[in-house]
């Protein structure tokens, strides 16, 4: 059953003061952003909601280690982005930042200091969630990549405010969904790392992908137990190996690249697997490299792939942060027809059909 969530194009926003939570968790360096993928498909909301004569009161957060504040971002998006003008709130205080707001007029928008220095934020404090929604009169929801996190600025604001999604929350869900109902023969590719966050997503599609290929770091466990010399490579904890690497649909690489004893890469003989099985599916989805696409050449195999999924006849959709990165260095974005904006948020999305800030917008009063 297709979710239907409160969109932003059913508020009346004119004069509202609308806390917009995005993900501008981007990598930041030299004064430029170095993806730009995630805020650009964020922009068209921001444009609506000021076009309409909403004030805009952007939330976003910064992960520890990549710069701190998002003052940087606010400053290259105004060099860059000229439909509306960026404002930048750097205090933290809430009192502080309330006083601030009220210069703003119809169809301003301002981006408020990264979220998690807030102490209540990622704790969910309902104190803290509470105060935040004073500073608005509605909320919406543009940032699906987080939205597997049970924060304040995710699930807290909705109990206090009116609430509805945004453009590419409402494409995420839709994009993804058309993967539980899918053309056949279905084709699930699974790599990257962290075999803990995808077997989820394993188990759910058992009964609905016709071929599933693991690869990259994910595959160790599996390869190691069907009697591979895996040297020293990364293993996963905790992995029930005997339940998938007896199942027929579950194919696993034939031979791997290594480097000083550790695998970095599959192999021509598993590439030429993979490619078969995308050539005779009508349904794809991948998420995770097969590689260690940030060493050496260890990114062959990925980007072969990638090139021809993207050549496909199949649907083909694609997700995770360095699956991403892959095919946008390649430039082939625009030849999947969807691509997600979410890793680990897009995967609990496809393990469980549903996400925490979703079930959050759907119990909202509106």
């Amino acid at each position: 059953m297709p979710i239907k969530l409160p969109s932003v194009r059913d508020a009346d926003v004119k004069g509202k003061r609308v806390l917009l939570r995005v993900d501008f968790n981007v990598l930041f360096s030299d004064g430029k952003v170095e993806d730009l993928y995630r805020i650009k498909r964020t922009i068209p909301t921001i444009e609506y909601l000021s076009q309409k004569g909403a004030k805009v009161i952007i939330i976003s957060h910064l992960s520890p280690g990549k710069n701190g504040s998002l003052a940087s971002v606010a400053k290259y998006l105004n060099s860059i982005e000229k439909s509306f003008p960026l404002g930048f709130i750097k205090a933290t205080d809430l009192s502080l930042i309330a006083e601030s707001l009220n210069g703003m007029k119809d169809g301003d928008a301002v981006m408020l200091e990264n979220i998690r220095l807030q102490d209540g934020e990622e704790r969910n404090d309902v104190n803290f969630a509470r105060r935040l929604a004073e500073l608005g009169d509605i909320y919406v929801n543009e940032a699906f990549s987080v939205s597997h996190r049970k924060h304040a600025s995710i699930v807290g604001l909705p109990e206090f405010l009116p609430s509805y999604v945004g453009f590419l929350f409402e494409e995420e869900v839709k994009g993804l969904q058309s993967a539980f109902l899918p053309e056949h023969p279905f084709l699930l590719l699974l790599g990257g790392v962290k075999a803990e966050t995808k077997l989820g997503v394993i188990d759910r599609f058992l009964g609905i992908a016709d071929k599933i290929f693991i690869g990259g770091a994910l595959a160790n466990n599996f390869l190691q137990a069907k009697g591979m010399d895996i040297g020293s490579s990364v293993l996963s904890e905790n992995i029930p190996v005997e339940k998938y690497i007896s199942n027929e649909k579950i194919y696993f690489p034939t031979d791997v690249r290594k480097k000083n004893g550790k695998i970095y890469d599959i192999g021509e003989r598993a590439v030429e697997e993979i490619l078969s099985l995308v050539q005779e599916a009508r349904f794809i989805l991948w998420s995770g490299p097969m590689g260690n696409i940030e060493e050496g050449d260890f990114d062959k195999g990925t980007k072969i792939i990638a090139e021809a999924i993207a050549n496909s006849k199949a649907k083909t959709i694609a997700g995770g942060g360095d699956t991403v990165a892959v095919i946008n260095e390649m430039g082939i974005l625009d030849k999947f027809s969807f691509v997600s904006t979410a890793g680990g948020a897009m995967l609990e999305f496809l393990a469980s059909g549903t996400l925490p800030g979703i079930e959050a917008i759907l119990r909202t009063k509106n």
